[in-house]
């Protein structure tokens, strides 16, 4: 069964319904490949996947560990790359807000950010960048 219903809408944008709970998400080719940039590039989203996936597997990993992650924020850089135009790095930064991990949950959440099934599913050549502060 499909996960994902789209259509294109026309002026290089398309909205995508996530057919279990109706959710819509519109995006748009950027301003510097033609697009106006007033949503998401599609490849925005495949950067905003890579830290969302990450941060999703660690609340996974801090219920089971009993940690919390209360708090954390991060942020996601995306740089191109061209010959051919594509996602040449994705940076992720992750803020703890001063969390007193343990060595051990602070290894968890490391490990996590190479083995998200995001990162995974990235091709190799794409650099990842994680960046943490405790």
């Amino acid at each position: 069964m499909p996960t994902v219903s789209s259509k294109y809408l026309g002026s290089l944008r398309t909205e995508a319904t996530h057919l279990q709970s109706g959710t819509q998400l519109t995006s748009d080719a950027p301003t510097d490949n033609q697009g106006k940039g007033e949503y998401f590039s599609p490849t925005d989203l495949v950067a905003t996947a890579l830290g969302s996936c990450m941060v999703t597997i660690m609340g996974i990993s801090a219920r089971t560990h009993g940690f919390d992650l209360e708090g954390l924020t991060w942020e996601v850089t995306k740089i191109m790359a061209d010959n051919p135009r594509r996602i040449g790095e994705v940076a992720v930064h992750l803020d703890f807000h001063g969390k007193d991990y343990t060595d051990q949950h602070k290894r968890v959440i490391e490990h996590i950010t190479s083995t998200c099934p995001v990162a995974l599913s990235l091709h190799p050549e794409l650099k990842q960048t994680i960046m943490i502060k405790w």
